[in-house]
Protein backbone atom coordinates (compact mmCIF):
# COMPACT_ATOMS: atom_id res chain seq x y z
CA UNK A 1 0.00 0.00 0.00
CA UNK A 2 1.53 3.34 -1.09
CA UNK A 3 1.27 6.63 0.82
CA UNK A 4 -1.70 7.83 -1.22
CA UNK A 5 -3.79 4.74 -0.46
CA UNK A 6 -2.80 4.87 3.18
CA UNK A 7 -3.97 8.50 3.36
CA UNK A 8 -7.38 7.58 1.90
CA UNK A 9 -7.83 4.90 4.58
CA UNK A 10 -6.92 7.32 7.38
CA UNK A 11 -9.29 9.93 5.96
CA UNK A 12 -12.24 7.47 5.76
CA UNK A 13 -11.68 6.25 9.33
CA UNK A 14 -11.51 9.82 10.57
CA UNK A 15 -14.78 10.81 8.87
CA UNK A 16 -16.59 7.73 10.24
CA UNK A 17 -15.34 8.46 13.76
CA UNK A 18 -16.54 12.07 13.53
CA UNK A 19 -20.02 11.01 12.34
CA UNK A 20 -20.26 8.48 15.18
CA UNK A 21 -19.42 11.13 17.77
CA UNK A 22 -22.04 13.52 16.38
CA UNK A 23 -24.80 10.94 15.87
CA UNK A 24 -24.57 9.13 19.22
CA UNK A 25 -26.17 11.91 21.37
CA UNK A 26 -28.94 12.35 18.80
CA UNK A 27 -29.77 8.64 18.90
CA UNK A 28 -29.75 8.66 22.69
CA UNK A 29 -32.11 11.65 22.84
CA UNK A 30 -34.44 9.95 20.39
CA UNK A 31 -34.51 6.85 22.56
CA UNK A 32 -35.33 8.87 25.66
CA UNK A 33 -38.08 10.85 23.96
CA UNK A 34 -39.80 7.90 22.35
CA UNK A 35 -39.29 5.27 25.01
CA UNK A 36 -41.79 6.60 27.54
CA UNK A 37 -44.87 6.80 25.26
CA UNK A 38 -44.28 3.32 23.88
CA UNK A 39 -43.75 1.98 27.37
CA UNK A 40 -47.03 3.51 28.53
CA UNK A 41 -48.93 2.16 25.55
CA UNK A 42 -47.45 -1.31 26.00
CA UNK A 43 -48.27 -1.24 29.74
CA UNK A 44 -51.84 -0.15 28.98
CA UNK A 45 -52.34 -3.14 26.71
CA UNK A 46 -50.81 -5.43 29.30
CA UNK A 47 -53.08 -4.14 32.06
CA UNK A 48 -56.17 -4.49 29.88
CA UNK A 49 -55.36 -8.09 29.06
CA UNK A 50 -54.50 -8.95 32.64
CA UNK A 51 -57.61 -7.36 34.06
CA UNK A 52 -59.79 -8.94 31.43
CA UNK A 53 -63.50 -8.44 31.21
CA UNK A 54 -65.35 -8.38 34.51
CA UNK A 55 -67.25 -11.54 35.13
CA UNK A 56 -65.02 -13.61 32.88
CA UNK A 57 -63.98 -15.76 35.81
CA UNK A 58 -67.54 -17.01 36.07
CA UNK A 59 -68.23 -17.56 32.37
CA UNK A 60 -68.46 -21.33 32.66
CA UNK A 61 -70.33 -21.36 35.94
CA UNK A 62 -73.77 -22.03 34.43
CA UNK A 63 -76.34 -19.44 35.54
CA UNK A 64 -73.97 -17.68 37.94
CA UNK A 65 -72.91 -15.37 35.15
CA UNK A 66 -76.46 -13.93 35.08
CA UNK A 67 -75.61 -11.81 32.07
CA UNK A 68 -73.29 -9.78 34.27
CA UNK A 69 -70.35 -9.52 31.94
CA UNK A 70 -71.27 -5.93 31.06
CA UNK A 71 -72.36 -4.84 34.52
CA UNK A 72 -69.19 -3.01 35.55
CA UNK A 73 -67.32 -2.64 32.28
CA UNK A 74 -67.82 -2.57 28.54
CA UNK A 75 -66.73 -5.47 26.38
CA UNK A 76 -63.02 -5.52 25.70
CA UNK A 77 -63.85 -5.27 21.99
CA UNK A 78 -65.21 -1.76 22.49
CA UNK A 79 -63.03 1.30 22.17
CA UNK A 80 -60.99 1.75 25.35
CA UNK A 81 -59.38 5.18 25.82
CA UNK A 82 -55.84 5.26 27.08
CA UNK A 83 -55.32 6.23 30.67
CA UNK A 84 -52.32 7.26 32.65
CA UNK A 85 -50.44 4.27 34.04
CA UNK A 86 -49.05 4.38 37.53
CA UNK A 87 -47.35 1.69 39.55
CA UNK A 88 -47.55 3.15 43.03
CA UNK A 89 -49.11 0.83 45.58
CA UNK A 90 -51.81 2.06 47.91
CA UNK A 91 -50.54 3.47 51.19
CA UNK A 92 -53.66 4.95 52.68
CA UNK A 93 -53.40 5.94 56.32
CA UNK A 94 -54.79 8.76 58.40
CA UNK A 95 -51.58 10.74 57.98
CA UNK A 96 -50.42 9.87 54.47
CA UNK A 97 -51.94 9.77 51.04
CA UNK A 98 -50.74 8.35 47.72
CA UNK A 99 -49.64 11.06 45.34
CA UNK A 100 -51.34 9.58 42.31
CA UNK A 101 -54.27 7.34 41.36
CA UNK A 102 -52.86 3.92 42.19
CA UNK A 103 -55.41 1.61 40.54
CA UNK A 104 -54.12 0.68 37.09
CA UNK A 105 -56.02 -2.47 36.15
CA UNK A 106 -59.26 -4.21 36.97
CA UNK A 107 -58.75 -7.46 38.81
CA UNK A 108 -62.33 -7.91 39.88
CA UNK A 109 -63.88 -11.35 39.55
CA UNK A 110 -67.30 -12.65 40.46
CA UNK A 111 -67.85 -13.65 44.11
CA UNK A 112 -68.86 -17.29 43.73
CA UNK A 113 -69.15 -17.90 47.46
CA UNK A 114 -72.63 -16.36 47.51
CA UNK A 115 -74.33 -18.86 45.21
CA UNK A 116 -75.21 -21.31 47.98
CA UNK A 117 -76.71 -18.74 50.36
CA UNK A 118 -80.50 -18.54 50.60
CA UNK A 119 -80.65 -14.76 51.08
CA UNK A 120 -78.68 -14.27 47.87
CA UNK A 121 -80.89 -16.58 45.83
CA UNK A 122 -83.96 -14.66 46.99
CA UNK A 123 -82.71 -11.43 45.37
CA UNK A 124 -83.91 -10.03 42.05
CA UNK A 125 -81.46 -10.39 39.15
CA UNK A 126 -80.23 -6.77 39.19
CA UNK A 127 -79.46 -6.97 42.91
CA UNK A 128 -77.65 -10.28 42.38
CA UNK A 129 -75.45 -8.48 39.86
CA UNK A 130 -74.74 -5.72 42.35
CA UNK A 131 -73.93 -8.07 45.24
CA UNK A 132 -71.68 -10.37 43.20
CA UNK A 133 -69.37 -7.44 42.47
CA UNK A 134 -69.94 -5.35 45.59
CA UNK A 135 -66.38 -6.02 46.74
CA UNK A 136 -65.01 -4.09 43.72
CA UNK A 137 -64.47 -0.61 45.14
CA UNK A 138 -62.02 1.03 42.71
CA UNK A 139 -61.27 1.06 38.98
CA UNK A 140 -58.63 2.69 36.72
CA UNK A 141 -58.92 6.34 35.69
CA UNK A 142 -59.51 7.22 32.05
CA UNK A 143 -59.46 11.03 32.42
CA UNK A 144 -57.73 12.79 35.29
CA UNK A 145 -57.05 16.40 36.30
CA UNK A 146 -55.01 16.50 39.51
CA UNK A 147 -53.99 20.07 38.66
CA UNK A 148 -57.46 21.21 39.72
CA UNK A 149 -56.33 20.97 43.33
CA UNK A 150 -53.03 22.78 42.98
CA UNK A 151 -52.74 26.10 44.75
CA UNK A 152 -55.39 27.45 47.09
CA UNK A 153 -58.89 26.31 46.16
CA UNK A 154 -61.61 27.47 48.53
CA UNK A 155 -64.58 25.69 46.94
CA UNK A 156 -64.50 22.67 44.62
CA UNK A 157 -67.74 22.14 42.69
CA UNK A 158 -68.27 18.44 41.86
CA UNK A 159 -71.08 17.47 39.48
CA UNK A 160 -72.24 13.93 38.72
CA UNK A 161 -73.01 13.48 35.03
CA UNK A 162 -73.07 10.89 32.22
CA UNK A 163 -71.56 10.94 28.76
CA UNK A 164 -74.75 11.76 26.86
CA UNK A 165 -75.63 14.83 28.95
CA UNK A 166 -73.20 17.23 27.31
CA UNK A 167 -75.91 19.91 27.10
CA UNK A 168 -76.29 19.94 30.89
CA UNK A 169 -72.56 20.28 31.43
CA UNK A 170 -72.36 23.07 28.89
CA UNK A 171 -75.09 25.11 30.61
CA UNK A 172 -73.45 24.61 34.01
CA UNK A 173 -70.13 25.87 32.65
CA UNK A 174 -71.88 29.02 31.42
CA UNK A 175 -73.85 29.64 34.63
CA UNK A 176 -73.21 28.59 38.23
CA UNK A 177 -70.36 26.19 37.44
CA UNK A 178 -68.01 28.68 35.79
CA UNK A 179 -64.62 28.86 37.45
CA UNK A 180 -64.06 32.18 39.17
CA UNK A 181 -62.50 34.03 42.08
CA UNK A 182 -64.86 35.59 44.63
CA UNK A 183 -63.38 37.92 47.26
CA UNK A 184 -59.98 36.40 46.59
CA UNK A 185 -61.27 32.84 47.02
CA UNK A 186 -60.94 30.46 44.10
CA UNK A 187 -63.81 28.27 42.85
CA UNK A 188 -63.12 25.31 40.53
CA UNK A 189 -65.42 22.79 38.82
CA UNK A 190 -65.19 19.12 37.85
CA UNK A 191 -67.64 16.61 36.34
CA UNK A 192 -67.69 12.93 37.38
CA UNK A 193 -68.30 10.31 34.68
CA UNK A 194 -68.14 6.56 34.25
CA UNK A 195 -68.05 4.92 30.83
CA UNK A 196 -71.03 5.31 28.46
CA UNK A 197 -73.62 2.61 29.06
CA UNK A 198 -75.24 2.70 25.62
CA UNK A 199 -73.90 -0.31 23.73
CA UNK A 200 -74.90 1.00 20.30
CA UNK A 201 -73.25 4.42 20.72
CA UNK A 202 -70.52 3.64 23.25
CA UNK A 203 -67.49 4.26 21.04
CA UNK A 204 -68.87 7.52 19.63
CA UNK A 205 -69.95 8.85 23.02
CA UNK A 206 -66.54 8.09 24.50
CA UNK A 207 -64.77 9.96 21.72
CA UNK A 208 -67.05 12.95 22.27
CA UNK A 209 -66.31 12.90 26.00
CA UNK A 210 -62.58 12.84 25.30
CA UNK A 211 -62.89 15.77 22.89
CA UNK A 212 -65.02 17.70 25.38
CA UNK A 213 -62.38 17.15 28.04
CA UNK A 214 -59.68 18.22 25.58
CA UNK A 215 -61.50 21.56 25.21
CA UNK A 216 -62.47 22.20 28.84
CA UNK A 217 -60.17 20.00 30.94
CA UNK A 218 -62.80 19.45 33.64
CA UNK A 219 -63.86 15.78 33.46
CA UNK A 220 -62.86 12.96 35.81
CA UNK A 221 -63.73 9.58 34.29
CA UNK A 222 -63.29 6.02 35.55
CA UNK A 223 -63.42 2.63 33.88
CA UNK A 224 -66.84 1.43 35.08
CA UNK A 225 -70.21 1.68 33.36
CA UNK A 226 -72.54 4.53 34.23
CA UNK A 227 -75.66 3.05 35.80
CA UNK A 228 -77.99 3.76 38.72
CA UNK A 229 -76.35 1.26 41.07
CA UNK A 230 -72.89 2.47 40.07
CA UNK A 231 -73.60 5.95 41.44
CA UNK A 232 -72.13 4.64 44.69
CA UNK A 233 -68.91 3.96 42.80
CA UNK A 234 -68.80 7.62 41.81
CA UNK A 235 -68.99 8.44 45.51
CA UNK A 236 -66.11 6.15 46.50
CA UNK A 237 -63.98 7.11 43.50
CA UNK A 238 -64.37 10.84 44.04
CA UNK A 239 -63.56 10.58 47.75
CA UNK A 240 -60.43 8.55 46.97
CA UNK A 241 -59.45 11.06 44.27
CA UNK A 242 -60.05 13.98 46.64
CA UNK A 243 -58.03 12.32 49.42
CA UNK A 244 -55.20 11.72 46.93
CA UNK A 245 -54.94 15.06 45.16
CA UNK A 246 -56.64 17.73 47.28
CA UNK A 247 -54.88 18.19 50.63
CA UNK A 248 -55.77 21.88 50.94
CA UNK A 249 -59.24 22.35 49.40
CA UNK A 250 -61.43 24.00 52.04
CA UNK A 251 -64.98 23.05 50.97
CA UNK A 252 -66.68 20.73 48.50
CA UNK A 253 -70.08 21.14 46.86
CA UNK A 254 -71.34 17.94 45.26
CA UNK A 255 -74.50 17.70 43.21
CA UNK A 256 -76.31 16.53 40.08
CA UNK A 257 -76.15 18.09 36.62
CA UNK A 258 -79.81 19.19 36.67
CA UNK A 259 -79.70 21.61 39.61
CA UNK A 260 -79.67 25.37 40.02
CA UNK A 261 -76.93 26.52 42.42
CA UNK A 262 -76.21 29.95 43.88
CA UNK A 263 -72.47 30.16 44.55
CA UNK A 264 -72.95 33.61 46.11
CA UNK A 265 -75.36 32.13 48.63
CA UNK A 266 -72.92 29.31 49.38
CA UNK A 267 -70.28 31.92 50.21
CA UNK A 268 -72.73 33.87 52.34
CA UNK A 269 -73.65 30.72 54.25
CA UNK A 270 -70.02 29.70 54.82
CA UNK A 271 -69.07 33.14 56.12
CA UNK A 272 -71.50 32.71 58.97
CA UNK A 273 -70.83 29.03 59.66
CA UNK A 274 -67.43 27.76 60.78
CA UNK A 275 -68.68 24.45 62.23
CA UNK A 276 -66.21 21.58 62.34
CA UNK A 277 -67.14 18.55 60.19
CA UNK A 278 -69.70 20.62 58.29
CA UNK A 279 -72.06 18.54 56.15
CA UNK A 280 -75.21 20.37 55.11
CA UNK A 281 -78.03 19.72 52.65
CA UNK A 282 -81.61 18.54 52.31
CA UNK A 283 -81.34 15.96 55.07
CA UNK A 284 -83.71 13.01 55.38
CA UNK A 285 -84.25 11.81 58.97
CA UNK A 286 -85.81 8.42 59.78
CA UNK A 287 -86.33 7.67 56.10
CA UNK A 288 -87.55 4.12 55.56
CA UNK A 289 -86.26 1.72 52.90
CA UNK A 290 -88.77 1.42 50.05
CA UNK A 291 -90.09 -2.14 49.71
CA UNK A 292 -92.26 -1.66 46.62
CA UNK A 293 -90.56 -3.44 43.74
CA UNK A 294 -91.87 -1.06 41.09
CA UNK A 295 -90.13 1.89 42.77
CA UNK A 296 -86.74 3.06 41.49
CA UNK A 297 -85.37 3.08 45.04
CA UNK A 298 -86.67 -0.36 46.01
CA UNK A 299 -84.42 -2.27 48.42
CA UNK A 300 -85.06 -5.95 49.28
CA UNK A 301 -85.19 -6.90 52.94
CA UNK A 302 -82.26 -9.29 52.45
CA UNK A 303 -80.03 -6.38 51.49
CA UNK A 304 -81.08 -4.02 54.30
CA UNK A 305 -83.24 -5.25 57.18
CA UNK A 306 -83.31 -2.18 59.43
CA UNK A 307 -86.43 -0.04 59.85
CA UNK A 308 -84.79 3.33 59.08
CA UNK A 309 -81.82 4.70 57.23
CA UNK A 310 -79.30 6.83 59.09
CA UNK A 311 -79.72 10.58 58.42
CA UNK A 312 -78.49 11.43 54.92
CA UNK A 313 -78.54 14.40 52.54
CA UNK A 314 -80.34 14.15 49.21
CA UNK A 315 -77.83 13.59 46.44
CA UNK A 316 -79.14 16.50 44.35
CA UNK A 317 -76.73 18.81 46.15
CA UNK A 318 -74.90 19.13 49.48
CA UNK A 319 -71.96 21.00 50.95
CA UNK A 320 -69.21 19.55 53.12
CA UNK A 321 -65.93 20.47 54.77
CA UNK A 322 -62.81 19.34 52.90
CA UNK A 323 -61.28 17.66 55.94
CA UNK A 324 -64.48 15.68 56.46
CA UNK A 325 -64.41 14.54 52.82
CA UNK A 326 -60.90 13.20 53.30
CA UNK A 327 -62.00 11.29 56.40
CA UNK A 328 -65.04 9.91 54.57
CA UNK A 329 -62.75 8.21 52.09
CA UNK A 330 -61.11 6.23 54.87
CA UNK A 331 -64.55 5.00 55.95
CA UNK A 332 -65.69 3.91 52.48
CA UNK A 333 -63.04 1.18 52.53
CA UNK A 334 -64.55 -0.30 55.70
CA UNK A 335 -68.17 -0.57 54.49
CA UNK A 336 -69.87 -2.74 51.90
CA UNK A 337 -71.19 -0.72 48.98
CA UNK A 338 -74.89 0.11 48.99
CA UNK A 339 -76.94 0.60 45.79
CA UNK A 340 -78.26 4.08 46.76
CA UNK A 341 -75.36 6.55 46.80
CA UNK A 342 -76.70 9.25 49.13
CA UNK A 343 -77.84 6.64 51.68
CA UNK A 344 -74.39 5.05 51.49
CA UNK A 345 -72.81 8.41 52.31
CA UNK A 346 -75.17 8.69 55.28
CA UNK A 347 -73.88 5.31 56.49
CA UNK A 348 -70.32 6.63 56.26
CA UNK A 349 -71.25 9.74 58.25
CA UNK A 350 -72.80 7.50 60.89
CA UNK A 351 -69.50 5.64 61.29
CA UNK A 352 -67.74 8.97 61.84
CA UNK A 353 -70.49 10.03 64.27
CA UNK A 354 -71.17 13.12 62.18
CA UNK A 355 -74.78 14.31 61.92
CA UNK A 356 -75.65 16.06 58.64
CA UNK A 357 -77.34 19.44 59.03
CA UNK A 358 -80.68 20.11 57.37
CA UNK A 359 -80.93 23.52 55.67
CA UNK A 360 -84.02 24.94 53.99
CA UNK A 361 -82.00 26.55 51.18
CA UNK A 362 -81.30 23.08 49.75
CA UNK A 363 -84.36 21.99 47.74
CA UNK A 364 -83.69 18.62 46.16
CA UNK A 365 -87.38 17.99 45.34
CA UNK A 366 -88.17 21.39 43.84
CA UNK A 367 -89.31 24.47 45.69
CA UNK A 368 -92.72 22.95 46.45
CA UNK A 369 -93.98 19.41 46.12
CA UNK A 370 -96.61 20.31 43.53
CA UNK A 371 -94.60 20.25 40.30
CA UNK A 372 -97.18 22.30 38.41
CA UNK A 373 -97.09 25.13 40.94
CA UNK A 374 -95.98 28.54 39.64
CA UNK A 375 -93.79 28.89 42.74
CA UNK A 376 -91.38 26.40 41.17
CA UNK A 377 -90.71 28.98 38.44
CA UNK A 378 -90.56 32.10 40.62
CA UNK A 379 -87.07 33.71 40.33
CA UNK A 380 -87.40 35.62 43.62
CA UNK A 381 -87.52 32.27 45.44
CA UNK A 382 -84.53 30.98 43.49
CA UNK A 383 -82.58 34.09 44.46
CA UNK A 384 -82.69 33.01 48.13
CA UNK A 385 -81.82 29.34 47.57
CA UNK A 386 -78.53 27.45 47.47
CA UNK A 387 -79.74 24.40 45.51
CA UNK A 388 -82.92 23.74 43.55
CA UNK A 389 -83.20 20.34 41.87
CA UNK A 390 -84.76 19.13 38.61
CA UNK A 391 -84.21 21.82 35.96
CA UNK A 392 -83.79 21.14 32.27
CA UNK A 393 -80.87 22.98 30.60
CA UNK A 394 -83.14 25.55 28.97
CA UNK A 395 -84.96 26.21 32.26
CA UNK A 396 -81.66 26.52 34.13
CA UNK A 397 -80.29 29.06 31.63
CA UNK A 398 -83.53 31.07 31.76
CA UNK A 399 -83.66 31.09 35.55
CA UNK A 400 -79.97 32.02 35.81
CA UNK A 401 -80.51 35.08 33.61
CA UNK A 402 -83.62 36.05 35.57
CA UNK A 403 -81.95 35.77 38.99
CA UNK A 404 -78.85 37.64 37.84
CA UNK A 405 -80.74 40.42 36.10
CA UNK A 406 -82.01 43.61 37.75
CA UNK A 407 -84.56 41.52 39.59
CA UNK A 408 -86.63 43.40 42.16
CA UNK A 409 -88.35 41.24 44.79
CA UNK A 410 -90.90 42.59 47.26
CA UNK A 411 -88.99 40.98 50.12
CA UNK A 412 -86.04 38.67 50.59
CA UNK A 413 -86.81 35.24 51.91
CA UNK A 414 -84.78 34.91 55.11
CA UNK A 415 -83.22 31.48 54.71
CA UNK A 416 -79.45 31.90 54.79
Amino acid sequence: MNNRDRWKVYKSVGVMFFLAVVALPVIQRGSINMGAPFQIERQARTDTSEGGELGAAGEDKSDLNLGIRGFWKASKHQLTPKYRITTQKSRITEDSSPRTWDVTNTNCSINLNLSSQNWFNSLEENFKQFVLYRHCHYFPMLLNHPEKCTGDTYLLMIIKSVATQHDRREVIRKTWGKEQVIDGKRVKTLFLLGKPSSVAERANHQKLVEYEDYIYGDILQWDFLDSFFNLTLKETHFLKWFHTYCPSVRYVFKGDDDVFVSVDNIFEFLEGNQAKNLFVGDVMVKAQPIRRKENKYYIPLALYNKTHYPPYAGGGGFLMDGNLARRLYLVTDTLELYPIDDVFLGMCLEVLQVTPIKHNAFKTFGLVTNKSSKLNREPCFFKSMIVVHKLLPSDLMHMWHMVNSDLVCSQKVEIL
